[in-house]
């Protein structure tokens, strides 16, 4: 972790695990900075998907001016590149405006597609999608991800044995291109300009679990089963989509659609949601660059309002 930025930056960018408090930060900064916010959440990004995503209310929405929120149909695909042209279109429309771009949010691979830049990758190939899928549903993901370390050792050892949606693009590319994704994101480039990176990263682990586990009740008792249940009788929909595969989605799919009781499918989203909580932890603590706050007390906050004041000044 950093304890400062190199240069004064165009945007700041908060990242730290779900219910770390991100949310409650940001809306703090901006009632004292004049800021717009960038959701970097790959699931805010679709419309109907609400609850289970922790979506800013509609008064929120009203009140701070947001941005990649309800941009797209559940049955898209947004990925980490479409999210870094969306990025970097925003933050200089922003700044035109004399406002901050704070990005916000814990989904780390755009966060890294921003800051490292992302390899020129070949479109998705809806017909070899499927063949892959069609594989996995034959012998399971652990054996397309094994086949994945013989052909690509490196970008296997990047994702889980179970990452279906990972381990389909890294194959799709081999098939597509002949070469390996880990080598071709190595010819991305950084952004145009300098921002300034934050990590909220709570003090206590066991507490932080303790209120992924207490959240996640709460957004059932506010019918996150209902709102799955509307998600599936569209018939349009699929577990395999990117939208779907998000946290406690694809729990609750599977409880709707026979696969498991409903005390099963609420522990399985909670102890889903506690993994990833570990890996945006983990992803985080690796970052050197990134500037650490352990809390939301004035004394934690000072680097981010001293960055914030020095580009509202600009």
């Amino acid at each position: 972790m950093s304890d400062a930025p190199a240069t004064l930056p165009e945007a700041v960018l908060l990242a730290g695990p779900t219910c770390a408090g991100k949310t409650a930060l940001a809306l703090e900064l901006a009632a004292r900075f004049p800021v717009e916010i960038v959701s970097v959440d790959s699931a805010q990004v679709y419309r109907g998907m609400n609850i289970g995503t922790s979506k800013p209310s509609a008064a929120v929405l009203a009140r701070v001016p947001h941005h990649l929120v309800d941009i797209c149909d559940p049955a898209e695909r947004y990925n980490a590149g479409r999210f870094r042209r969306d990025a970097l279109q925003l933050i200089p429309a922003i700044r035109s405006r004399g406002r901050i771009p704070l990005l916000v949010g814990g989904t780390m691979l755009y966060f890294r597609a921003l800051t490292r830049g992302i390899a020129p990758l070949p479109e998705a190939d809806p017909d070899l999608r499927a063949a892959i899928d069609a594989r996995a549903r034959q012998l399971g993901w652990p054996a397309l991800h094994a086949e994945l370390a013989a052909r690509d050792p490196d970008a296997a050892a990047r994702i889980r044995p179970a990452d279906g949606q990972r381990i389909q693009r890294a194959l799709e590319v081999l098939e597509l291109t002949g070469e390996r994704l880990s080598e071709l994101q190595r010819q991305a480039e950084p952004p145009p300009f300098a921002v300034a990176s934050f990590a909220l990263l709570p003090r206590d682990r066991a507490q932080l679990y303790a209120k992924i586990d207490q959240r996640f009740l709460e957004m059932m008792a506010e019918g996150f089963l209902d709102e799955v249940r509307a998600l599936r009788a569209r018939g349009d929909l699929d577990p395999d989509l990117p939208s779907l595969r998000s946290v406690g989605y694809r729990q609750l799919w599977a409880h709707l659609a026979g696969g498991c009781g409903f005390e099963e499918a609420v522990a399985a989203g909670q102890r889903a949601t506690r993994h990833l909580a570990k890996r945006q932890l983990t992803w985080l603590r690796s970052e050197p660059s990134w500037i650490g706050i352990q809390g939301l007390e004035e004394r934690e906050l000072v680097p981010i309002e001293r960055v914030m004041g020095s580009v509202a000044a600009r």
